[in-house]
C-alpha cells in the first residue's frame, strides 16, 4: 500500500471508529443479507464476535504503516478460521461486505479514492489469512 492509501484509511477509519458498533451491526447485516450461507459459521449471540471484529480491523488500521508488526496475529487469524469452516471465497463476501457497510458509514466521504484504498487494505490482509489457512489445511 502506498503511503497516500494508508493515510486515506487510517483517517476514514476515524469516523468509523466512534459508530463502531452500528458498524457492526449493519456489516453482519448486509454479510447475512448477501451470504445467508455464512450465518452458521458465527455464533448465536453475536456480540462479542461484533467487538472482536471492530477491534481487529481497529488494530489493522492503525498498523497498516508497520503491517509486519501484526503479521503473526493476522495469520493466527487465518489459521482459526479454518476451524470455523471459512473457505478462500469466503473472503470476497466479506470484503464486499465491509466495502458496501463503509460506504454506507462514510456517505460522500466514501470516494472512489478512499474505496480504492480500503479495497487495497482489506486484500492485503485477507491474503495474508488465506495464506496462512492454506499452510494449516
Amino acid at each position: 500500500m502506498t503511503p497516500e492509501q494508508i493515510k486515506l484509511v487510517q483517517d476514514s477509519f476515524k469516523s468509523v471508529a466512534p459508530i463502531a458498533a452500528t458498524a457492526a451491526d449493519i456489516f453482519y447485516g448486509r454479510l447475512f443479507e448477501v451470504a445467508p450461507q455464512l450465518r452458521p459459521l458465527f455464533p448465536q449471540d453475536m456480540s462479542e464476535q461484533k467487538k472482536k471484529l471492530m477491534q481487529m480491523i481497529g488494530v489493522a488500521v492503525t498498523n497498516l504503516h508497520q503491517v509486519e508488526t501484526i503479521a503473526g496475529a493476522v495469520q493466527d487469524l487465518g489459521r482459526r478460521h479454518v476451524g470455523y469452516g471459512v473457505r478462500d471465497e469466503h473472503y470476497d463476501i466479506v470484503g464486499g461486505a465491509l466495502l458496501w457497510t463503509l460506504g454506507k458509514g462514510l456517505g460522500d466521504a466514501f470516494t472512489a479514492d478512499v474505496e480504492s484504498a480500503w479495497a487495497e487494505a482489506y486484500g492485503l490482509l485477507a491474503s495474508v489469512m488465506k495464506d496462512a489457512a492454506a499452510e494449516a489445511a
